[in-house]
Parts: structure tokens; sequence; C-alpha cells
């Protein structure tokens, strides 16, 4: 299609703002329609680890999202750019403590992963905790694995800055209901599954729920800290996020309980410099999970001029730079890049 004409985005989270701003940054004029608000779903949350997965049993998840998080410094730099907010965004790096000696050796294993996958964009290494500032987590073997890929934004913050950025380019926002021009992407979270599931008469996705926290405690420009399954990530305004909590089973999508409370125990547990931190934000969301556990990217079967991007569960910020990048090629120029597994087809 030609620069200059209008793409409908419904959808105004990680994966519907960024799709948005990147057509909107090549010349096409963007309406993005949210029916509730920026952020309503997951993507209004508190975490924003932009973290990779361990770098062994290599597959097309891991590579796709390899390469967003190396796209992922420019395409922040640019959104700031272009609307003149700031993100939150920067690339610290993370660590997790290590447990014992299995877990150090299988650590060392990964590092040569990390090397043959990462090449020289990154390192994965097993270092001293002693290296690491005031959010160090507690280690048995006083060693941690220390990532230097890995990267945070402030969620509420990188919305806003995608939402500035596309309205900056020429585009405009919708709350509510609006016409749709031109094609369509869909990226409509963990509802936009569920209709999903009706359209297609089968189970292609629905939604986890998570609940997080944000602790006031500066902890500085520090990597963030991943162990026992709980992220807690630094962040530029003088918080701390505690996240998250994986709920397949809910009532009430939007509300916090006990579980939120026995997290951020624990995350004093793991970093006691947090003992006593005042909790300041507690949020609790639904992601939206496809049935292949890969975000589900491409045309919408048998629907002409649609397009689906879905299914960013735990990783849409991390995700969203290539996401954008991929759903913009095939709306706009007909290339295809969406990688094995990552297809809607996938998840019938």
């Amino acid at each position: 299609m030609a620069r200059g004409e209008w793409v409908t985005v419904r959808g105004g989270g990680a994966f519907g703002l960024a799709c948005g701003y990147e057509l909107a940054r090549r010349g096409v004029k963007v309406r993005l329609i949210e029916s509730a608000r920026l952020g309503a779903g997951s993507s209004g949350g508190t975490v924003g680890a932009l973290a990779p997965h361990v770098p062994e049993n290599w597959n097309p998840k891991k590579q796709f999202q390899l390469e967003s998080l190396l796209m992922a410094e420019a395409f922040w730099a640019g959104v700031r750019e272009a609307g003149g907010k700031d993100t939150g965004y920067a690339r610290l790096g993370r660590i997790q403590p290590l447990a014992d000696a299995a877990a150090v050796t299988r650590a060392e294993e990964r590092a040569a992963g990390a090397a043959a996958h990462w090449g020289d964009a990154a390192v994965w290494r097993v270092a001293p905790l002693s290296e690491f500032g005031a959010l160090a987590p507690l280690s048995p073997t006083g060693l941690v694995v220390h990532d230097t890929l890995s990267a945070r934004a402030a969620p509420r913050a990188a919305g806003a800055a995608l939402a500035a950025a596309i309205t900056a380019l020429g585009g405009e926002i919708v709350i509510g209901d609006g016409a749709e021009i031109g094609p369509v992407i869909h990226a409509t979270g963990w509802q936009g599954l569920l209709e999903l599931n009706a359209a297609f008469d089968k189970t292609v996705g629905g939604g986890i729920k998570g609940q997080s926290a944000l602790l006031r405690f500066d902890a500085g420009a520090v990597p963030q800290v991943y162990a026992e399954s709980v992220h807690i990530v630094p962040h530029a305004d003088g918080t701390v996020a505690i996240g998250s909590t994986s709920e397949r089973d809910f009532d009430a999508p939007d509300t916090t309980d006990a579980q939120l409370d026995d997290l951020i125990a624990k995350a004093r547990r793991l970093c006691p410099v947090l003992e006593g931190a005042e909790v300041v934000d507690r949020w609790a969301g639904v992601r939206p999970r496809a049935r292949s556990r890969a975000p589900m990217l491409g045309e919408w079967p048998g629907r002409s001029g649609h397009f689906i991007a879905n299914g960013g569960f735990k990783i849409g910020f991390g995700m969203a730079p290539k996401v954008a990048q991929v759903m913009a090629d095939l709306v706009l120029d007909g290339h295809d890049a969406i990688p094995e597994g990552f297809r809607v087809e996938d998840n019938l």
C-alpha cells in the first residue's frame, strides 16, 4: 500500500501502540482505537523486565526475542525523539543468584550458548555477587549469572510515549469506539483472544492473571534481579518493581490479594535491602497467552485486510520492536517475515 494511506490499529497495549508507531514512522496515517484506556490490560502493569530466555535449546522464538532486544535501544530512542516523552528504557543487565555447585556448572555451560547465539552483542557470565550494588540478592554460593542483554522499560511511561509519538507523527488515538479506515491490525489482548476462540470455534488462546507491585526504593542504575521466578526491577523514578504472579484461574481480573502480599514478602527475603520499603502501587491484570505460547502474528484467516498481533504474554514489551517491524512489513509491503511457530495458523 502507498504511504500516506490509513491503517487502523485496534488495541492500546504494547503490541498495538508499537505497531501504530512503526507504521506512523514509515509515513502511514494511523488511527489507533482503544476501547477503554491505553494500557488497560497487562501493558499497564509495573514490571517492565525486557529479559531473554536462557541461551540454550535455540529456537525461532528465542532468535526473534534476541533480535527484538537488540533493536530495543534504537527503537525506544526513536519513540522518545518523536513524541518527546521518556520511556524508562535502560539496558542495565540482569543478575540471577546461583544456589549451589550444580547451578554454577549449568550457568557456565549456558555461557557457551550465549557466545554462540548472542555473539559479541551481549555477555552471559558467572560473576561474584560482590561486583554488584545495593539491590544484589542473597546468593548461597556468592555467585550470580550476569547477562548484559537484559533491559527495562517503565510500562506506563513507555505506553504514553508510544501514544505521543503516534500523534506527533500525524496519527490519532481514539478512546471508545471509532470507524476503521484501511487495513486493520487487531492487537486486542486477552479479551481479543477470547473473541478469536469464538470466531475460530476452538481455543487459540486466553488470559493469565498477574499481580505486581512498586516499592519506593532508589537502587540507582543497577541490574535487575531474577530469583525464584520473581522479577525485581529498579526504575529511574526511584521505585523497584516486584512481579509477578501467574494465575490460570481467577474471578477478579483487576484485584490484588494475598498472593501479591506473599510475592512482596518473597522479594524482601531475596533482597533484604527492600525490607521496610514502602509499597506505593499494587497492580493486577490479565496477560494474553496464545496457545503456542509465542506471539500470534499474521493475516486473519478468511478475513481480507485484517491482521492479528496478539499473545505477548509476559514478554510483550520485549517483543514489541520486532513485532512492530514484521507487522508493518506485512501490512505495507506484503512481506511475510513471521517465523515458524508465530503464525496465526500455528494456533489453530
